[in-house]
């Protein structure tokens, strides 16, 4: 008896999915991974443009927990066993090396998802995987101390289940009906719809350290900003997403925002306009090049407020100054819905936390039942983060079944 496999059912292709079936011991698992699709893997392939966003290069788990808005406290613990670190000497020992990009982004080398893709599918397949395509799980009940997975076409027993199939609306059916919370869900990392003329035909535009604040939720991001076609993107707007998901969904993404292109205060803004005005009295207001924004930006901003192209900068009024700095410094927006950023989904909500043991990824109240990936109602911002939680987690899954 002591000779026998275990048999384990991994629910999922995914990030998490191939691997927990990267990490399990052959010797001790008979593994079958069940994916839906026709394709595994799917947003590891789009993620970072194609490159794939594999982590983050923040090796301190105490500074790691801060990029997520759900989940923080509890993978402090996780992130201690499993981190960046971890990550990069895993993929280097199976011939894939990483690199840091200036904004700690790491990629593979090779820039390629289809490289992170064949590392984990071959480290699969080394440990004899079983994998099988276009077989969606519909069922997952206990049976005589074992659990039955059914597809459409067959029925499976397994002795433990690994359940990491993202934020599919049929996958919590499923586990609502073996008496899982779920946390409802909503969209993350969205950008802002606005239709407003200081932002028209400007598509592209970005903006380096930029600050947005929602002042009905009193929130606030910095950094960079991108202008485009549905209205504005980029880090600061992302950021604001994520931690606001559930607050702006509430308000059924109908809110104002202040923007500060710029992301220095008016009065220095002043100081900086007040002294160009003294260095270059002669220059045309359309050809100064005052504050760091693109000259098509500038141009809008004179054009909007009805501001003489053919004037002197020393001609500008003390009116026209003002509003010239409060565009730049203090735009309001009406924000009026969401677009999915790129096509790199995140939802919050999943799994409620406080049901897993996140020590083994186990959900507490099943024997034999272990959860990892975006199934789980935690998410971070852009940056690799959430593939982070994602190897992490199913890091802990193989150990804590290789020890078993």
């Amino acid at each position: 008896m002591g000779n026998l496999k275990k048999k384990v059912i991994i629910v999922g292709g995914g990030a998490a999915g191939f691997f927990v079936a990267a990490n399990l011991a052959k010797e001790k698992h008979e593994v079958l991974l069940l994916e839906r699709a026709k394709n595994p893997m799917q947003k590891i392939k789009i993620s970072g443009g194609g490159r794939c966003n594999v982590t983050h290069a923040c090796f301190d788990p105490r500074e790691l927990v801060n990029f997520y808005p759900r989940g923080n406290k509890e993978l402090r613990s996780v992130f201690t066993k499993f981190q960046p670190g971890d990550t990069i000497s895993w993929f280097e020992e199976r011939g894939l090396a990483l690199k840091t990009e200036a904004d700690n982004r790491m990629f593979p080398i090779t820039d390629s998802s289809q490289d992170v893709m064949n590392v984990l599918l071959d480290a699969a397949l080394e440990n004899e995987t079983q994998i099988k395509y276009k077989s969606g799980v519909t069922a997952i009940q206990r049976e005589n101390k074992q659990w039955k997975v059914e597809t459409k076409n067959q029925e499976y027993l397994a002795d433990v289940v690994v359940f990491c199939t993202g934020s599919s609306p049929k996958a919590y059916t499923i586990l609502k009906k073996l008496n899982i919370e779920i946390v409802d869900l909503v969209p993350s990392l969205f950008t802002f719809n606005i239709k407003d003329k200081t932002l028209e035909n400007l598509m592209g535009t970005s903006f380096e350290n930029a600050e947005v604040k929602i002042p009905a939720l009193k929130a606030e991001e910095f950094g960079p900003l991108l202008i485009t076609h549905w209205g504005l993107s980029g880090p600061a707007v992302l950021k604001l997403s994520a931690w606001c998901a559930r607050e702006l969904h509430q308000l059924k993404y109908n809110f104002k925002i202040i923007v500060n292109f710029l992301g220095i205060s008016i009065e220095k803004a002043d100081e900086i306009l007040l002294k160009y005005k003294q260095d270059f009295p002669k220059k045309s207001l359309p050809q100064s090049k005052i504050f760091e924004v693109t000259q098509r930006f500038w141009k809008n901003i004179l054009e909007i407020n009805q501001i003489d192209g053919k004037k002197n900068i020393a001609n500008l009024s003390k009116k026209e100054k003002q509003l010239i700095l409060k565009n730049l410094c203090a735009c309001e927006f009406t924000v009026k819905g969401k677009s999915t950023f790129k096509e790199e989904f995140v939802t919050a909500g999943g799994i409620k936390r406080n049901q897993i043991d996140f020590k083994t990824m186990k959900i507490k109240n099943l024997d034999n039942f272990h959860v990892a990936g975006e199934v789980i109602d935690i998410d971070a911002i852009t940056g690799g983060f959430n593939f982070q939680a994602c190897w992490s987690e199913a890091w802990l899954i193989s150990e804590s079944l290789n020890n078993s």
